[in-house]
């Protein structure tokens, strides 16, 4: 039983060699491909906010994924051979953006197509779904037409808090709720927590500058619900 195995195995290593043009074109057209793909990313990241590191990133992989598939072919010795030269290496990274894991999912499919030979199908899912992300981006597709944040709210002692700022909020928000009431300064001033939820057509800005006229000029902290831990 072990001949046979090992004689399928010297069998498939003696397989046709890799076509030196065929190998040429498959790089050429893999790191095209790739380039598009990272094109097509910093196109779509948010106000250029993309890491040129990752960007460079983009383009080698569908090249490393084409040359891999390449080498290994049909052989399963060198098949084996690979898994077990990478699995020495270790990858650590933090976790990622899922768009920008997508990505590296796109580069990869796009390798592997151009490895086996499948040019066309490479070039052709590889068009549409850059053609498709850029579309998603000019759209903001599902961005939030609201915000949630957390409203903290300095006001002197003798204000009324109940309702001193209830038209303020009718005005800039479309949600509101009084979570926490906290007194400081030896209890001449009261500090306010409120949940909002902005509406993003409305200024911020115009919104302080409100609730500032009403609170004396005292402080204000608008930030996002998940610093409430820092109150």
């Amino acid at each position: 039983m072990f001949d046979s195995i090992f004689s399928s195995i010297s069998n498939t290593a003696a397989s046709t060699p890799i076509s030196l043009m065929d190998s040429i074109l498959t790089i050429l057209i893999s790191f095209i491909l790739g380039a598009a793909i990272s094109i097509t990313y910093m196109k779509t990241s948010n106000k250029g906010g993309y890491s040129q590191n990752f960007s460079l990133t983009l383009i080698i992989i569908p090249t490393v994924i084409a040359i891999i598939v390449l080498l290994i072919g049909s052989n399963i010795a060198r098949a084996f051979s690979l898994a077990g030269a990478f699995s020495i290496i270790k990858f650590r990274s933090a976790p990622g953006d899922p768009k920008d894991i997508a990505f590296v999912l796109f580069t990869m499919a796009a390798g592997l197509a151009c490895g086996v030979g499948a040019y066309a199908y490479a070039g052709l899912f590889t068009t549409f779904l850059c053609v498709l992300m850029y579309i998603l981006s000019v759209i903001n597709f599902g961005v939030r037409k609201v915000t949630y944040k957390l409203l903290k709210i300095t006001i002197p002692e003798d204000l009324d808090y109940e309702g001193a700022f209830e038209d303020i909020f009718v005005s800039y928000t479309t949600r509101h709720e009084l979570i926490k009431v906290k007194t400081t300064d030896l209890g001449s001033l009261f500090q306010l927590f409120f949940n909002v939820t902005m509406d993003n057509n409305k200024s911020q800005k115009e919104f302080l500058d409100a609730i500032r006229c009403r609170n004396g000029n005292l402080n204000i902290t608008l930030s996002m619900v998940e610093d409430v831990a820092e109150y």
